[in-house]
């Protein structure tokens, strides 16, 4: 009775170990693959923010999400000559007006609808970086992007005679983020649905072996032999 009870019980654990691991792990990779994305830096455009190299994660998003301040990966116009995804700062949202640069104190700061940006993150306090002054309006679905080391970024300076330097914000598939709470559970969901569906596979072995045993036949003693 022991032996049979063993037996289902180590059936009945393989098969919750199994779907459970299958469904962790599956799952997991769907939702991370459908809700996030890395990529790693390779250039300094972003400095010291994020430096070369850096691996970054970021979020998918409706490019009409981002919000001024924002980092995000973008597909950049043909213009740009760089077929590969880059990751700039959205200074700039659709009906804004960006200008630089303005004089506060002894700091040249840019403006957006008059108002000077604080943008502790630029690279040395230069928010201008390569001298080209700007200003532009552009539309609703725009965007005007920056990197943070103005002087050695390529960005929306560079293309003003092109949709006012803007990218649209249709070429933008995410938002980097660096909270890595969400996406670290999502890996170790996955990580544990691995673990899983191997030891479900090792009950149901086990289990195998106890139901070959209980089917195995009982020989009978040999009977004595019978006196004369």
């Amino acid at each position: 009775m022991a032996g049979s009870t063993r037996g289902r019980g180590l059936g009945v654990s393989a098969l919750v170990a199994e779907v459970l691991g299958l469904v962790l792990a599956v799952g997991a990779v769907v939702w991370l693959r459908a809700s996030y994305g890395v990529s790693a830096l390779g250039g300094d455009s972003m400095g010291p923010t994020y430096a070369r190299g850096t691996g970054i994660v970021w979020e998918r998003v409706d490019g009409s999400e981002v919000r001024r301040g924002d980092v995000v990966v973008f597909t950049p116009p043909v213009s740009y000559g760089i077929d590969a995804p880059l990751v700039k700062r959205v200074v700039g949202v659709g009906g804004d007006r960006v200008r630089c640069c303005t004089a506060v104190g002894s700091r040249e700061r840019v403006t957006v609808n008059g108002k000077p940006v604080e943008e502790p993150y630029v690279y040395g306090g230069d928010a201008d970086g390569a001298h080209r002054a700007y200003d532009v309006t552009f539309p609703q679905g725009r965007l005007f992007l920056l990197g943070d080391y103005r002087a050695n970024s390529q960005d929306s300076r560079f293309h003003l005679d092109e949709q006012s330097g803007t990218v649209s914000a249709g070429a933008v598939p995410g938002r980097v983020t660096d909270g890595r709470t969400v996406p670290a559970l999502g890996v170790m969901a996955a990580l544990l649905g691995g673990v899983l569906v191997p030891a479900g596979g090792g009950l149901g072995m086990g289990f195998l072996v106890v139901r070959r045993r209980k089917a195995a036949p009982v020989m009978p003693w040999p009977a004595p032999p019978m006196g004369g």
